[in-house]
């Protein structure tokens, strides 16, 4: 399929490399860096949506996501593992359970920028299952359960060099999921270099992580910003 991911916003937090281990199937192996796991919490604008020589499918081309992910390897191969996705769309959301086989959910979702200002909000409908090991967090009302989160990120200058950190969070040129037969499956991913810019987080009201059955975030995100480019993802195959 081809696809465009665009103002991406790149919130990352550490955690200790066992506790995403522990959330990941048999066969996939947690990549680490500076001996740690990195979980990342990912608004952007998707458009574009269709097949390859073809015009884009309309309506249900575009759409905002939000993704909370982490990444791995096997065999020495690196990837992303998605906890979840959040769209605004019913039925992509169903196509790519089905068909990729990744934890897409449904509810209102919004990402848009303005100027140098980036929002984001999701508030998730479908599945309402929620996953977490928080104590604190499970506490808490059912209506408090409703997987959300609210977004304000400025984004600041281009950055020329990217360092080996910000190569490790963007660039992974695939993604794993899982059948139905708990198999694993690889699909390759194609795009140019990420333009990349700082960014600074305003605010940031989140429980998408801790849905994805992690304990809350301790330290403030890593943060990035990018304007996007255009990708072409690969038919999924056994991995």
């Amino acid at each position: 399929m081809k696809q465009g991911w665009y103002d991406l916003v790149y919130l990352h937090f550490p955690y200790d490399p066992d506790v995403v281990q522990a959330l990941l199937p048999p066969g996939l192996e947690v990549d680490v860096y500076d001996g740690k796991a990195w979980v990342g919490l990912i608004p952007f604008s998707m458009r574009g949506i269709g097949i390859p020589g073809l015009p884009a499918i309309p309506y249900l081309g575009s759409f905002p996501e939000v993704n909370v992910r982490t990444y791995v390897k096997r065999n020495g191969v690196p990837g992303v593992w998605f906890f979840s996705l959040d769209i605004n769309r019913i039925l992509p959301t169903v196509v790519a359970r089905t068909t990729y086989k990744l934890p897409y959910c449904f509810g209102a979702v919004s990402h848009w920028r303005d100027g140098n200002d980036v929002f984001t909000t999701v508030r998730r409908r479908w599945p309402r299952n929620v996953k977490n090991r928080d104590d604190a967090f499970e506490s808490q009302s059912k209506e408090m359960l409703t997987a959300h989160t609210s977004i304000h990120v400025k984004v600041g200058q281009h950055i020329p060099n990217p360092t080996e950190f910000d190569v490790f969070v963007s660039a992974r040129w695939g993604l794993y999921s899982r059948t139905a037969k708990n198999t694993l499956r690889y699909a390759p991913v194609e795009h140019p270099p990420w333009p990349l810019q700082q960014a600074t987080v305003v605010s940031l009201d989140d429980s998408l992580v801790r849905a994805a059955g992690l304990p809350s975030p301790t330290m403030e995100p890593h943060v990035l910003f990018s304007s996007g480019v255009p990708v072409r993802v690969g038919l999924p195959h056994r991995a």
